[in-house]
């Protein structure tokens, strides 16, 4: 039998029925409760889209956002496309952006608005095509909602389509403004916390680049341990900030090329402890792992770590991750008190401290993949 995709390059329709009007209310229904409980912005987008289609008897829906940075119109989720940008002054979506009004028609390869460059990029077909605009809690146009080819045997969209996807619209919108602000918001504490980090690893003389592998190498040991990738990504997110305490440790000791003494390494041990105060009153999610991050990454396995003398699965899986991460990346690369480590001697250290220092489950799986290790840290070099 035909897929749906052939079916439509060759021409053969697969007409269906207008929904009814009970068969609306329960589409409604069942996609309003999904829709107000989802936080990722592509699930969002999804189900955004699948109400649509399946609303007004649709091929295809693709909800478009507005980059106002870049004057782009963009959409990453749309039923059998990839991430697609077009300028935001450009077709069908582009003109109800800039009109604020809803647009269809019937012919899009003789409307003079329609945009020939997304279907010579998918390969698709469009012929009848709605669009309407969406908007954010202050008025402003945050993008358009388009359906394109309708799937009824008129084949055409009407005035009852509009007022439809409006609807299913006006379920969406606050959700969907919701979870941009908060993919903003988090998008801004990556910043941040990466500006942070930097700072705080240029007192020591290290570059940017160590907090970028130890963040990478964090997020792969999570991953290769069995972690969700979203938790092995919160991770790499938090991981940056192990040190920033050093913020509050004098240049006498944190620059210092030679052996600490005794008062001075009690002095540098205090950083974690420092950058757990600055971080653990936080709300958001990648600051809170980055607290427990600055304060456990140099506990150790054994219960002879800092600052509390964890052990074992006291200390945080995070913790216990960025320990080997951080330790990895001090060993290999030059500091001011140490030239680099040659990676054979690295590597029997961790060997040597299987089950000591650090967690003896991790460290197989860090060793089983070290060439993996490896391969960060060169992908990473120091300037």
């Amino acid at each position: 039998m035909l897929d749906h995709d052939i079916e439509r390059n060759l021409n053969i329709h697969t007409y269906r029925k207008e929904l009814t009007s009970d068969e609306k209310l329960r589409l409604i229904f069942t996609y309003a409760g999904k829709i107000a409980n989802e936080s990722k912005l592509d699930n969002l987008l999804q189900l955004m889209a699948d109400l649509g289609r399946d609303l007004i008897v649709a091929d295809r829906c693709t909800l478009w956002i507005l980059d106002h940075d870049k004057n782009e119109l963009w959409t990453r989720v749309a039923h059998g496309i990839k991430e697609i940008r077009i300028p935001a002054d450009t077709g069908v979506v582009g003109y109800v952006v800039k009109t604020e009004k809803p647009y269809f028609t019937d012919d899009a390869y003789t409307d003079p608005n329609f945009n020939r460059e997304v279907d010579k990029k998918t390969g698709y077909r469009s012929k009848a095509m709605l669009a309407i605009p969406l908007f954010d809690n202050e008025g402003d146009v945050l993008g358009a909602y388009q359906a394109v080819n309708k799937m009824t045997e008129a084949e055409v969209f009407s005035q009852t389509d509009i007022d439809q996807l409006m609807m299913a619209a006006s379920y969406s919108e606050k959700s969907l403004v919701n979870v941009i602000l908060n993919e903003e918001i988090e998008k801004t504490q990556k910043e941040i916390i990466f500006l942070m980090a930097e700072i705080g690893e240029s007192r020591s003389k290290e570059t940017g680049y160590h907090v970028k592998r130890v963040a990478e190498i964090s997020k792969l040991l999570a991953e290769l341990s069995g972690m969700p990738k979203e938790e092995a990504e919160l991770i790499k997110l938090a991981s940056p900030m192990h040190d920033i305490g050093k913020v509050a440790i004098p240049d006498s000791i944190l620059k210092k090329p030679g052996k600490l003494t005794d008062e001075e390494f009690d002095e540098m041990k205090s950083h974690t402890t420092v950058g757990y105060q600055l971080l653990v009153n936080s709300n958001r999610r990648i600051l809170k792992a980055s607290a427990i991050i600055a304060h456990q990454h140099h506990e150790k396995w054994n219960g002879r770590g800092y600052p509390c003398g964890l052990k074992e699965e006291e200390i945080h899986p995070y913790g216990r991750i960025s320990a080997i991460a951080d330790v990895f990346d001090a060993l290999a690369s030059d500091r001011c008190y140490k030239p680099a480590w040659e990676l054979d001697r690295v590597l029997n250290l961790f060997k040597e401290e299987k089950g000591q220092h650090f967690d003896p489950h991790m460290t197989q799986v860090f060793i089983d993949n070290f060439d993996k290790f490896v391969a960060i840290k060169n992908k990473y070099k120091d300037k």
